[in-house]
């Protein structure tokens, strides 16, 4: 083996990759961790330099230094980075359902190995099932038709659980990790009936145990109902959340007072719609024109927001779409001035991504977070999800109760909260301000040692150390902290740098990443 094939870890999310890879993020000014770091992890610090510096030439500097792709157009956040997801989980252990008109066998999801364990077509009885192990290279009727049928299911699933591979992990999404079931709905003449929608999730009934499923995303509308009681889409719903599984659904994308099954179901998380204005900061956050109303047994839906414009998904493969991206963003590149208004039209980002919009992609965000929480504590339940992400979202100013449910996803806090849970709650993570000090707890079974760096002493060593407790709790003793707002980091083993997954108060922190905010008042409480 030579030097060049040995792996080290990247100093921010702690992934394996190739050391003479890792190597090449000092070659960025931009770049001040003390380690190397994967592609992944650079691009996204460059990214949130340009959205704080504001410097309007600087993807193309980014580009020419370490091209993501040579015609690549920088504009939309990635999904991990603007949920704020903890890059330590990523689904891993569990497989994520999801029902939709049709899908392809991306490569987000099949390399460098093979994540999609199992194909359904739900739209005829008997239903067609194909399953497939992780060294195969899946395919199923029609696969590579480049129907617009399939490219709806194919943008869902890898916005929820694509590792990036054609993006250089960038372009993830926040389950990259998690194995995939798809389960095709949308029939022959184009119509997606609730009958269709039952069989699929009556297969997952007698599936899901066995194949691991514990979240089903449904981005689909079945057929329209005078009378929500006795639904059998909803009775399916309520089938699986009993046997464990957590359904969400999307809310529909017609601004009005007005449901439909899925969406109904009393049972399933169901998920409208923000705009974030392609922003980090919360006061940029407005509802989107989603569904909203009542299941049939009166609860207000939706529970839940997450973003449903700006979203990076797929363009589906083989299609006429996929080869008019790569021409125009050719075109683009060189200056072409038809093709940049072209390429800004059809929400291009890279030759094989664009950004998407509607409730179809709010309600996958929504499940990959839940997959997260479920590799943290796969104890949970559906009904502590469901009280997990609402007591964990943040309302929208201004807005409705009726429209926003709780309100707007936070995957970190989730999945912190799902942590903690984990060990009989008995432990707050994140940071804890009492008459005694300031205390820091982080929940991490992996690290060897973890400190506190922060912006009390100008972030210079010695930094505050935590003890190592039950069931991997670090925790510091509390420190008196001088009254005003502190900034800090977590610092695993010397050299990985953590925002603080459990407080969402976070600040840019000049280097391209956040720092996690306490504000100490005067007297310590």
């Amino acid at each position: 083996m030579t030097s060049n094939q040995h792996e080290v870890a990247c100093s921010t999310c702690g992934n394996m990759v190739p050391t003479r890879v890792a190597e090449r993020a000092h070659e960025f000014p931009y770049w001040k961790q003390p380690g190397g770091g994967c592609p992944a992890c650079v691009q996204q610090h460059l990214l949130r330099t340009l959205l704080e510096r504001g410097e309007p030439a600087f993807h193309m500097s980014v580009q020419a230094a370490w091209p993501l792709d040579a015609e690549a157009v920088f504009g939309v956040l990635p999904t991990r980075l603007r949920m704020h997801a903890d890059p330590r989980y990523s689904g891993r252990g569990i497989t994520l359902a999801l029902l939709d008109s049709g899908f392809y066998p991306h490569a987000d999801l099949v390399k460098p190995q093979n994540r999609i364990r199992a194909w359904v077509d739900a739209t005829r009885d008997p239903m067609k099932a194909l399953e497939f192990a992780t060294g195969e290279t899946p395919a199923w009727p029609g696969w590579n038709a480049a129907h617009d049928s399939q490219w709806h299911g194919t943008m869902t699933s890898v916005a929820a659980a694509g590792n990036g591979h054609l993006s250089h992990g960038i372009y993830s999404g926040m389950a990259a990790g998690a194995d995939v079931v798809l389960i095709q709905v949308r029939g022959a003449d184009g119509h997606i009936s609730s009958e269709s929608i039952c069989r699929g999730l009556r297969w997952l009934e007698k599936n899901a145990t066995r194949l691991g499923v514990r979240v089903v995303s449904m981005s689909v509308s079945g057929d329209p109902v005078e009378q929500l009681a006795g639904n059998p889409v909803d009775e399916a719903v309520a089938t699986l959340v009993e046997q464990g599984v957590v359904v969400v659904a999307a809310a529909g994308n017609d601004g009005v007072r007005r449901l439909i099954p899925p969406a109904t179901a009393p049972w399933a998380l169901t998920v409208g719609g923000i705009d974030d204005h392609n922003e980090f900061e919360r006061d940029e956050v407005e509802l989107w024109h989603s569904n909203y109303g009542e299941a049939s047994n009166g609860v207000p839906k939706p529970e839940l927001v997450a973003p449903s414009i700006w979203v990076a998904a797929p363009i589906l493969p083989g299609t006429a779409a996929a080869t008019e991206a790569v021409d125009l963003l050719l075109r683009y590149r060189v200056g072409d001035t038809t093709a940049e208004v072209e390429v800004h039209a059809r929400k291009l980002i890279t030759p094989h991504y664009q950004h998407v919009d509607g409730t179809s992609f709010a309600a996958p965000l929504v499940a990959s977070a839940v997959a997260c929480m479920l590799e943290a504590n796969p104890a949970l339940t559906p009904p502590l999800v469901r009280d997990i992400l609402r007591e964990t979202a943040h309302p929208v100013e201004g807005a409705s109760r009726e429209r926003q449910g709780a309100g707007v996803l936070d995957a970190g806090r989730a999945v912190a909260r799902a942590l903690t849970d984990k060990h009989g709650g008995g432990v707050k993570l994140g940071v804890t301000v009492s008459a005694a000090g300031v205390a820091f707890v982080l929940h991490d079974h992996h690290a060897q040692r973890v400190q506190v760096a922060g912006s009390w002493n100008q972030w210079q060593h010695p930094f505050l150390e935590t003890a190592r407790g039950e069931h991997g709790f670090w925790q510091t003793a509390p420190v008196p902290l001088p009254a005003g707002r502190h900034e800090y980091k977590f610092v695993l083993d010397g050299g990985q740098w953590l925002d603080d997954p459990a407080n969402s108060h976070k600040v840019h922190d000049s280097l391209g990443g956040f720092n996690s905010v306490v504000e100490v008042r005067a007297g310590g409480a």
